[in-house]
């Protein structure tokens, strides 16, 4: 168990470096209580003299290592939580750190496949990438007698503790502002980290990154426009990802693009497309599509890298995000309202009138202006601000969502600044909400709700002769009584305590499944 003290002392280091970046300089001491205002004249004290203009911040979580860094970019994706301001300056954040050397990642690679690295790969090159988790080489690996290219990913040596480390220094800190502040209660910054360090946990097991690629390439199979690398399994372990080579153009890459006379307005449709289809009809988003990650291979389809941040969007979000954005092309602002009270995002005591006004106020203004000044991600946005004001819970599977449509939105328009992106959008849009919403997707759910009710009936009996044996027991010891000491009528007290409640669970099964039923066969 770490000490208060040593969790401390971490975090004085951290308040200085913060300090010398010039991190609280931005801060209005007019917002800070007269202690905190002492404090910062402090800080200033310290401050690194220079210009005083850049990201300060992202400067600071640099210096302070790999979880800092992680940590920026996580709340990159939280302005409910960091502010707008703040959010924009750690979207500057580069996860890029010099890498670790060429033995050390040999050696890792070696260890971690049990191998030789010499009976596993035929070349491994020097290092083209380096981030705060892993680092990428290029590799060659010898199949049928030909050399093939491949991508190998490799933890940084140690990096696991250092996280281990640094993570609890933030729960401490989480704890700690919980335990005083009405806000950070209403944050959720508990929530918050333990969200980054399950996410940082599974961007540390690279089977997990791995398993997104497949599952992403099992989703897209059909799509003509995208595609993912494939993953080289017998070279893939927790600490090593190995994988197709991709030799495209890079979407950041203006230049080469130009050369190959992309056709740039498509080529930005593809990316909104692609992206609309993964989240609405897949429910998983590749959630860091920034135009390094993206590549254009030779048959024209985009291919996305770099699976560490993934989003998942349950039914009921994609259902959210569908209505909403049709509500706003449509200018349906009641439709929209509802559909926040109907995903339980706000709670029922609000008025719907009143919030479709407070949507309409969001929603109007597009409708004067052209469709390049229209951003999608900005209205996402503004609907998360106004829903603030109506109670509605953090919601982080959305925000990440609005921060991924952010950039996504951003690399389109850098292609055609002219876009249309609701244009584009709205056939992604209505052919999800004609696929669920429509007869065929009642018909689905229909055939998915009778499913679940199958295997409801089937446990039935068994269910039912438990009930039956727990009532023939209780009727026998009301009969003939039990002559039992004090101590095991405690114990058995205790004891019965415990069954009564799945007693009283399968007998409330056999009672709503038979009102299931009812309602069942009523509706037909």
């Amino acid at each position: 168990m770490i000490s208060a003290i040593t969790h401390i002392s971490r975090l004085i280091r951290a308040a200085f470096v913060f300090a010398r970046e010039g991190v609280f300089g931005s801060v209005d001491p007019s917002l800070v209580p007269p202690p905190g205002q002492l404090a910062l004249k402090l800080a200033r004290i310290v401050e690194r003299r220079g210009p005083k203009d850049g990201p300060r911040m992202s400067r600071a979580l640099t210096r302070m290592g790999p979880a800092y860094l992680k940590l920026g970019q996580f709340l990159a994706t939280r302005p409910d939580v960091v502010g707008v301001i703040m959010a924009r300056d750690l979207e500057s954040l580069q996860d890029r750190l010099p890498p670790f050397s060429q033995a050390e990642a040999e050696a890792a690679i070696a260890t971690s496949l049990e191998r030789p690295l010499t009976d596993v790969f035929a070349k491994l090159g020097p290092p083209v990438a380096a981030a705060s988790i892993a680092q990428v080489h290029r590799g060659e690996v010898l199949r049928d007698g030909v050399r093939k290219a491949v991508a190998v990913k490799v933890l940084r040596p140690n990096v696991a503790s250092r996280f281990r480390r640094d993570l609890s220094d933030f729960f401490y800190v989480a704890h700690k502002a919980e335990a005083y502040s009405s806000e950070a209660r209403r944050l959720r910054l508990i929530e918050v980290i333990n969200t980054m360090s399950r996410s940082v946990a599974m961007e540390m097991d690279l089977r997990l990154e791995a398993a997104a690629l497949s599952e992403m390439a099992e989703n897209t199979q059909g799509d003509p426009d995208f595609r993912v690398p494939t993953v080289d399994w017998d070279r893939t372990t927790h600490n090593v990802l190995t994988m197709e080579w991709i030799d495209g153009i890079a979407l950041n890459d203006h230049k080469r693009l130009e050369e190959a006379q992309v056709d740039l307005p498509d080529l930005g449709r593809k990316v909104i497309q692609s992206f609309l289809r993964h989240a609405l009809r897949d429910g998983f988003f590749h959630a860091d599509m920034h135009p390094g990650n993206l590549f254009l291979d030779e048959a024209g389809r985009l291919v996305a890298v770099d699976f560490g941040i993934m989003g998942r969007l349950g039914m009921k979000e994609r259902r959210f995000l569908a209505e909403i954005l049709l509500g706003f092309i449509t200018r349906d602002y009641r439709r929209v309202a509802e559909v926040h009270f109907e995903a339980g995002y706000v709670p029922a005591h609000h008025s719907v009138e009143n919030f479709a006004q407070a949507i309409r106020a969001i929603g109007e203004p597009i409708h004067n202006r052209t469709a390049e000044e229209i951003s999608m991600a900005r209205l996402l946005t503004l609907l998360l601000e106004v829903t603030g004001l109506f109670d509605m819970t953090t919601r982080p599977e959305l925000i990440l969502l609005q921060k991924t449509m952010v950039v996504v939105e951003g690399v389109a328009r850098g292609f055609d600044p002219k876009l249309d992106i609701w244009k584009v959008a709205d056939p992604v849009v209505r052919e999800w909400i004609e696929r669920n919403l429509g007869p065929i997707g009642r018909v689905q759910g229909a055939l998915a709700g009778g499913g679940d009710l199958a295997r409801i009936l089937m446990r039935l009996p068994d269910l039912a002769a438990r009930s039956v044996a727990v009532l023939e027991q209780l009727e026998t010891m009301t009969r003939e009584g039990i002559g039992l000491s004090p101590e095991s009528i405690a114990a058995m007290g205790r004891s019965e305590g415990r069954k009564n409640r799945w007693r009283t669970v399968a007998l409330w099964i056999i009672a709503l499944t038979f009102i299931g039923i009812l309602i069942a066969v009523r509706n037909l």
